[in-house]
């Protein structure tokens, strides 16, 4: 038996990086899951993959964004489905920039994928899991939600904006046995930071200065979000920290030449 057996997960930024190996591990522990991205073919394959090897996934096109989406996608889970027991709100952009060099456009630009996306997405899955009579929500940070970063001030607001808002639902929603936390990650090795506007801060499992000295693994944060999901039954509005001891103390470095 699989930790997941008969719930639906439904996972933003699902074609690749964080969001893939979620919802590879959340198949595997036999849950129905969702792929949502507006990489579509690279999320068809990794659907395609999961199915492969016995599991059972799809994938939907997702503009997080776009609120008719949201309601498409969810109202189409739940159609095939019947239920929604889990969304993590994983979809996530970063630009470095400083505040000063940058346009109003480029900030809106992140905060409406990361925050607003996360908004809308709470919004879209709360009334089918009330149906469903309860859930689990997660919504993806960062420990830039805890500290500042220079040059990544419209992330950092972000991602400061999703920590508060994962309080705030988990307080409205927890009367309907919904659970709402926020993960924490430092820097994982994905597409987003191997970026050429990122990597430059993290070129390699040198650049930090925290406790466990290198980056982390995908696999590190899904299954923190199997834990989330599975067994933290007692937990609503928490902060589920995963940086290696980043913000133990230490600050994101960049490698001294």
């Amino acid at each position: 038996m699989g930790k997941l057996d008969g719930q639906v997960a439904l996972i933003s930024g699902g074609s690749r990086g964080q969001g893939e190996v979620q919802g590879r591990l959340f198949a595997q522990e036999g849950a129905s899951v969702v792929l949502a991205d507006v990489l579509d073919a690279e999320g068809e394959l990794v659907a395609a993959s999961i199915n492969d090897t016995g599991g059972d996934a799809v994938y939907h096109h997702l503009d997080v964004t776009e609120q008719s989406q949201w309601a498409s996608v969810v109202d189409a889970v739940v159609e095939q489905y019947g239920r929604l027991d889990i969304l993590i709100n994983n979809a996530g952009i970063a630009r470095l920039k400083l505040i000063e060099d940058s346009s109003l456009q480029e900030y809106l630009e992140v905060i409406q994928i990361n925050q607003v996306g996360v908004w809308l997405g709470m919004q879209a899955a709360i009334p089918a899991m009330k149906a469903a009579g309860g859930g689990c929500i997660i919504n993806t940070s960062s420990t830039a939600g805890l500290e500042g970063y220079p040059g990544l001030g419209a992330y950092v607001s972000s991602k400061f904006a999703v920590r508060g808002m994962t309080k705030v639902a988990a307080q409205e929603l927890g009367r309907f046995n919904i659970r709402v936390n926020s993960v924490h990650p430092g820097p994982i090795d994905t597409p987003m930071i191997r970026d050429p506007q990122i990597a430059s801060r993290a070129a390699d499992d040198t650049s930090f200065n925290g406790p466990i000295p290198r980056v982390g693994r995908p696999e590190e944060v899904a299954a923190m979000m199997l834990f989330i999901a599975a067994d933290a039954t007692y937990s609503t509005g928490s902060e589920f920290v995963i940086d290696g001891g980043l913000t133990a103390g230490s600050a994101l470095t960049r490698q001294a030449d």
